[in-house]
């Protein structure tokens, strides 16, 4: 599309929007109105070797020298994974998009005010749109993509070069509002990978590979991806983590055990379990200990009522041997002296035993008669577990656990086939995630992910926020979704989030919260619930669409008539279909903002900034006039954004907009 022309001044910032948000050691991020996966990478490059760019090209053979030979390869002797059409679907990775997201506040909930996100659209193009606004944003991924089976159908990059009108035919034609949809599917957009195909495994790991190199880029560096995965690609999958990750930054794979039983009728093996790949976006990234279990904690049930809390008792002696620490101990109830046994010793030197017996941490038996035990206290242990890479069902579900949590939120068949328990998800999100940080998942199926985070924040009262991603994928036509009423597997999330948030605010939980509100619902035994607002059950539904604005493509009449027939479509930028809200959410992405940052639109003027309040910016798309202008910059705003046609052809007025601007140290650009 077109670029963004900036006035003179370019602000504070060299022209480039600042980072949103503040995370650890992020590197800086272009946001502007083009995809920069490549001008991010090559910044990065730069900003490492600047001396091997020279007038913005990259001189390898000073590079090769700089590394020194030790550090290449030897030609044609990588240690690499290769297949058919990895390099077209870099290229996949690399060409930029056209579409945006539109709001669509009637399939959403408290979309004014909620901090979640769900997005109907083909994942690809939704991470590539996101790219701007999300760089280096989100602290944990989880997704769950098709195992490919060899029934499975899904998208993967067969057409690399394509006009915006053949991508629209090929995921969907617009529909009334807009959206890229036909009858609420991607028409011709899925490719049935059957085992016979001769290129069976690359066409997964070419669907894969440019959707896990956006997923990284979303990443904080102290970021995590736990990716759900069977043996049909568990291998190659972890190859092409270590590619797109580094195999420095594998993390775990973790078996989960799917099933509680054994399939009698299974041909050789039963499978019971499934793979959880884990990969850290760098070194930065530090794993949270589990829950301490009752059983652990069990042993604990002594207390002296001193202050100390509960102890259990435990073993003085250490297996080492060591001469200093070989003495005598005494009870001070009955005088006997106490040795360690012949080649053994006390866990402690004599003069940190003489502390301890001070403190009152040695127990000398229930009668006061016995042999010197250790008081460990429960509050000076690990508070936690170190997470292992067997996770059995009892501790966090199975598939028939998934299906009957479904059947319940429905009170019918359940209607999407291979959910997720939330047990499973909840086990993830407290190894890697933070109280407050985003969550995404953009291979969302039935909303496990979605109905996870609400019901732990809701639980330990975290303040979570997830991106949800799911392709409105057609229903068969015999399944129980179809039968329920579920055109598409993004109805169905849909759905399955309003009920979870119904049930999670009706069971009146909220650790948040310690006291009955006026507004909490009457549950159960008629008792008033606890506070339900906090808990934040609500989404903010976006579609993808078309850009609201033109894209500018080479005339097919290279004529100087046929220029000037294409400079006149570009007068005016706007798209016939535009709204100023669609607009408004578009312009927002491009310049950097999330889609839950404040936007309000007063007087003309739609006011954009992040949740610190540091990034104010003012969107002028219908008319600029000379008192709406210093009305605008009595605000104090960072950054005035104007669109062309709001001049109404006054070039005058848009230049004395940028003198204006500049004066009070404030960015101006225009479209």
């Amino acid at each position: 599309m077109p670029t963004i022309s900036n006035s003179p001044n370019k602000g504070r910032n060299n022209g480039r929007t600042e980072p949103n948000r503040t995370e650890p050691n992020r590197t800086e991020i272009i946001h502007d109105l083009e995809n920069n996966l490549n001008q991010n990478n090559l910044l990065k490059l730069k900003s490492l070797f600047p001396e091997v760019f020279c007038e913005d090209q990259i001189d390898f053979e000073k590079l090769k020298l700089i590394l020194g030979a030790d550090n290449l390869c030897a030609e044609n002797e990588r240690y690499q994974l290769n297949w058919a059409g990895k390099t077209a679907a870099y290229r996949a990775l690399q060409t930029p998009t056209f579409n945006t997201l539109i709001p669509c506040k009637s399939e959403s909930v408290d979309f004014d005010a909620t901090q979640n996100v769900f997005i109907e659209a083909e994942n690809m193009e939704a991470l590539k749109i996101l790219q701007k606004s999300y760089a280096g944003s989100v602290k944990m991924i989880y997704i769950d993509p098709p195992y490919n089976t060899g029934s499975d159908s899904f998208i993967y990059p067969d057409k690399f070069s394509e006009t915006r009108d053949e991508y629209a035919r090929r995921v969907g034609d617009k529909d009334q509002e807009g959206y890229l949809k036909r009858d609420g599917v991607f028409q011709g957009a899925f490719r049935k990978n059957g085992k016979d195909s001769g290129h069976y495994h690359s066409n997964w790991l070419n669907m894969m590979l440019p959707r896990l190199h956006l997923a990284k880029t979303l990443l904080r560096e102290d970021g995590v991806i736990f990716i759900s995965i069977d043996d049909n690609e568990q291998a190659q999958l972890k190859l092409l983590c270590d590619e797109v990750f580094g195999a420095e930054n594998f993390v775990a794979d973790v078996i989960w055990q799917k099933k509680y039983a054994a399939t009698n009728d299974a041909k050789g093996f039963s499978t019971l379990h499934d793979y959880i790949l884990v990969y850290q976006k760098s070194s930065e990234f530090e794993r949270n200990l589990l829950p301490r279990t009752e059983a652990q904690n069990k042993p604990y049930k002594n207390d002296d009522k001193d202050g100390k809390g509960l102890w259990r008792s435990d073993n003085l002696l250490v297996k080492s041997f060591s001469a200093s620490a070989v003495y005598p101990i005494t009870n001070p109830n009955t005088g006997e002296k106490f040795f360690p046994p012949q080649g053994s010793s006390w866990r402690a030197s004599q003069s940190t035993m003489e502390i301890w017996l001070k403190e009152n941490r040695i127990f000398f038996g229930k009668d006061g008669l016995g042999a010197p035990q250790l008081k460990r206290y429960l509050n000076e242990v690990q508070q936690g577990r170190v997470p292992t890479t067997w996770w059995n069902f009892e501790e966090v579900g199975h598939n028939d656990a998934a299906n009957k949590e479904l059947q319940n939120l429905f009170n019918s068949k359940a209607p999407f086939d291979t959910p997720k328990p939330t047990t499973l998800l909840a086990q993830m999100l407290k190894i890697g995630s933070n109280s407050d940080g985003i969550i995404m998942d953009f291979f969302s199926g039935s909303g496990t992910t979605a109905h996870a985070v609400m019901q732990l924040n809701a639980e330990d009262g975290g303040n979570r926020r997830y991106i949800c991603v799911q392709l409105p994928e057609e229903t068969d036509e015999k399944s129980e979704a179809r039968k329920a009423g579920f055109a598409n597997i993004a109805e169905i999330a849909k759905e399955r989030i309003r009920r979870a948030g119904a049930q999670i605010r009706r069971s009146g939980i909220d650790a948040r919260q310690d006291r009955p509100s006026e507004n909490a619902e009457v549950v159960g035994d008629g008792v008033s619930g606890i506070n339900a607002r906090p808990t934040d059950t609500g989404f903010k539904v976006f579609k993808l669409a078309e850009s609201n604005f033109k894209q500018w493509r080479s005339p097919s009449d290279r004529s100087s008539d046929g220029l000037e027939a294409q400079l006149e479509i570009f007068r005016d930028v706007v798209e016939p279909h535009a709204t100023a809200e669609n607009m408004a959410y578009e312009l927002a992405l491009r310049l950097g903002f999330q889609l839950t940052d404040p936007m309000i639109f007063s007087d003309g003027v739609v006011w954009l900034d992040n949740a610190a309040g540091s990034r104010k910016t003012a969107l002028l798309l219908e008319t600029v006039g000379d008192e709406l202008l210093r009305d605008v910059l009595a605000q104090s705003p960072q950054k005035v954004f104007a669109l062309d046609k709001a001049f109404g052809g006054d070039d005058a007025l848009k230049t004395n907009a940028a003198l204006q601007c500049k004066d009070a140290g404030v960015a101006f650009e225009t479209l």
